[in-house]
């Protein structure tokens, strides 16, 4: 797995691998999630993964991956500085999820390949991001129930969903990674949600890289 060391060169990847996602409905029975997400410490990232049944939400599995920093913090990038880890994180896990839900942007890129995406095609696995801010595009604030949503656009193509996972919270920015389709993609975020905004495999994730990281 090569992962570049210059913008240009990480450029070139993204515009390849692009063409190679697939936004499909779920080849699948889907019985086991996982959530993905990293802490910093310096040079140092901190990948957590978060293995649960689905769909009753229950945590069966943790792993995590500690490694150097290879590429500068650069927007629309970050799949080159955080991918290795998040990987290798996944790689540890006794068992292979049936879908990897990722905090971060799939196809709502600038140039179609954010990190879900850009992992979800190197593990050839279905991916989704569900990411908390804004990265591209432009839509309509959704109703404030849970479920509501309004359809993210960039360029007149829709990319992505923005979700109301709580009543009368900020939204998630939900888009397709790799393997699988928006409706799905919005479903299953959504029943992995409960009383905390953020689904709850990626919401341990982030905090168990965070507990691994004062740790350390």
């Amino acid at each position: 797995m090569h992962w570049p060391k210059d913008i240009e060169e990480a450029r070139d990847i993204q515009n390849r691998l692009r063409e190679e996602v697939k936004a499909v409905p779920l080849d699948r029975e889907l019985s086991l999630i996982a959530g993905v997400d990293a802490a910093f410490m310096g040079d140092t990232i901190i990948a957590a993964v978060c293995l649960y049944k689905y769909p009753e939400i229950t945590l069966i599995e943790d792993a995590h991956a500690v490694e150097k920093v290879t590429f500068p913090y650069i927007p629309g990038f970050l799949s080159f500085r955080e991918g290795p880890a998040f990987i290798s994180a996944v790689n540890k896990l006794s068992a292979k999820p049936d879908v990897l839900l990722i905090d971060g942007q799939g196809i709502a890129h600038p140039r179609g390949l954010g990190i879900a995406s850009h992992i979800g095609v190197l593990l050839d696995m279905p991916t989704i991001g569900c990411a908390k801010s804004l990265l591209v595009g432009r839509y309509e604030a959704p109703g404030n129930k849970k479920g509501s949503w309004s359809p993210l656009k960039y360029k007149g193509n829709v990319i992505g969903a923005v979700l109301r996972t709580r009543d009368n919270t900020n939204p998630v920015f939900v888009s397709v990674g790799h393997k699988i389709d928006l409706e799905s993609s919005i479903k299953i975020v959504l029943s992995c949600t409960g009383k905390y905004r953020i689904p709850e495999p990626v919401r341990r994730a982030d905090m168990l890289s965070k507990k691994l990281k004062m740790e350390l």
